[in-house]
């Protein structure tokens, strides 16, 4: 796979590390795996194999968290990732799909204007009036294709698909059979196929999912990051390896920004300063570590640019008011709040405060 591509599938990123694994594993492996459980549980979390291979590690978090979402893909029930944006839904559906499938791809966007034909199929119009409903005119859908490859279809914001869309599912994940009416026909699908959903859990009530689809799925919550260390890693993995697609002509940003952009988000998300003295107003954005991470890129970004390649206070100011300031005129006062009340008397902050204040009035 060329290296002039701006973002590589999973698959092809880290295909060296995929075939590591897939040489050192010996455990038994389901129908149509990759690779065993266990194999990619370390690709997920990383790992040091035998022969001295070393698996970076894709998701920082709870082992378990991991154990149960592949445990769940060996039995008959889908996966649901769940939880608030920036928590490494997406991120997760991709590597888990590429460990086992080899193949990121069977992906469902889902929207508000998913049709029932982006789950089931379409129809290639033009041989369809010419020679009417045929297997020849039909369009497979990721799904339809994972179901006949047996491999793991991705479903993305499931949330997001309108109500009547979501339960062309439930036929789908109860009897892994897609019928073809028009032609008298079904798909049924080999072993190996599952589906991995996500959706965000702050989009409770738009599209809520129905019992009967609810049933049919394991619902896994990914938790935003538990400690500041934990984040601090994530962000710098992160950021260093968008950094390195991008070719940004930059240093890597330094634990000690890093770490300051992390304390702030997690200070304003969870309403008190990290030594608990002082309580806070949260503004009405998510400042997940998603954003942390675009804020330490944005700053890498006007480092290389336009100072001297080192990242700076000044560069990462207007990323983190961009981040925090979504409503103008709640977020900020909450945030005004914060650089007078913690970012102003923080020892060694100093440099901080200043070039937030100045792009801030």
């Amino acid at each position: 796979m060329t290296t002039t591509l701006l973002r590589q599938h999973a698959e092809h990123q880290y295909a060296e590390e995929l075939d590591a694994l897939a040489s050192a594993d010996t455990r038994q492996r389901p129908p149509q795996w990759k690779l065993s459980p266990w194999a990619v549980a370390t690709y997920l979390l990383g790992g040091t194999l035998e022969n001295g291979v070393t698996i970076t590690p894709k998701y920082i978090g709870p082992r378990r968290i991991v154990e149960i979402a592949v445990a769940t893909l060996t039995t008959d029930r889908a996966l649901l990732l769940l939880g608030v944006p920036g928590t490494a839904k997406t991120w997760v559906s991709e590597h888990l799909a590429a460990a086992i499938s080899g193949d990121s791809t069977l992906l469902v966007q889902g929207t508000a204007g998913t049709s029932e034909e982006s789950i089931r199929y379409g129809w290639n119009y033009a041989k369809l009036l010419a020679d009417g409903p045929s297997l020849q005119a039909l369009v497979p859908s990721p799904m339809m294709r994972a179901m006949q490859d047996g491999k793991i279809a991705r479903v993305e914001e499931l949330t997001r698909i309108p109500a009547d869309v979501q339960d062309s599912l439930i036929t789908v994940l109860s009897e892994k059979t897609l019928p073809i009416p028009e032609l008298g026909a079904e798909v049924q699908a080999t072993k190996g196929f599952s589906v991995i959903a996500t959706a965000n859990d702050r989009d409770k009530g738009v599209n809520d999912l129905s019992s009967a689809l609810k049933r049919r799925f394991n619902t896994v919550v990914l938790p935003l990051p538990a400690t500041a260390d934990e984040e601090v890693q994530i962000v710098q993995q992160r950021s260093a390896s968008l950094g390195r697609a991008l070719e940004l002509p930059a240093e890597p940003a330094s634990l000690s920004e890093i770490r300051r952009i992390v304390t702030i988000f997690r200070e304003l998300r969870g309403g008190i300063t990290e030594d608990g003295k002082t309580k806070l107003k949260s503004p009405t954005s998510t400042l997940s570590t998603a954003e942390a991470i675009s804020v330490v890129n944005n700053g890498l970004a006007l480092a290389a640019h336009f100072g001297d390649g080192t990242l700076s206070a000044a560069d990462i100011a207007s990323g983190l008011l961009g981040a925090v300031v979504k409503d103008p005129v709640q977020d900020r006062l909450v945030w005004r709040e914060y650089l007078e009340t913690v970012l102003k008397e923080r020892e060694g902050w100093k440099d901080l405060y200043r070039a937030c204040r100045e792009i801030t009035d």
